[in-house]
């Protein structure tokens, strides 16, 4: 069960929940090969608050389960202005490097599966994206969200200019 699953869950709290990515590993033992597996979970509330999670288990359910929780403990929030990015940006995390820009109304998200997760989590509506050198979704993800991280508003910037 490789590969993309575009899965989104709702829960009471207003967050949901995007599966990014389900891998299988094998272990190859003495007698065959022992088949475990792990979830990439990205969780947001769709109003600048964003989080990512790995999971791994031995059942499909629990690996997502895992991410999940993990993927909530790791939220933070992430500057937006209406319903696009402040600025242009760049992420890069390992060989994966991802190029943020914001756009007009009306345009959508112009994304990849594994930015378009993220992007809808966060509730960013318009923005393009382009996704440079590695598609493995563990290092897009990453960078992806070192991008974000590097998001400021305008007053943001005023005030760390006035606090020197």
């Amino acid at each position: 069960m490789a590969g993309q699953d575009n899965r989104t869950v709702s829960d009471d709290s207003g967050m949901i929940d995007r599966v990014v990515h389900i891998g299988r590993v094998a272990k190859v033992v003495k007698g065959g090969r022992r088949f475990s597996f792990n979830a990439i979970v990205v969780v947001g509330d769709r109003n600048g608050k964003v989080g990512i999670g790995l999971g791994k288990a031995g059942e499909v359910p629990e690996a997502i389960r895992k991410a999940g929780e993990a993927a909530k403990k790791s939220m933070f929030s992430i500057a937006i202005k209406g319903d696009t990015i402040p600025h242009n940006v760049n992420g890069r995390f390992g060989a994966g490097k991802v190029v943020l820009l914001p756009a007009g109304g009306g345009t959508g998200v112009i994304a990849g599966g594994t930015i378009r997760a993220v992007m809808e989590c966060v509730g960013v509506k318009n923005v393009l994206t382009k996704c440079i050198g590695s598609n493995n979704p563990h290092n897009v993800l990453k960078a992806t969200i070192a991008g974000l991280r590097k998001l400021k508003t305008r007053d943001q910037y005023k005030a760390r200019l006035q606090a020197e």
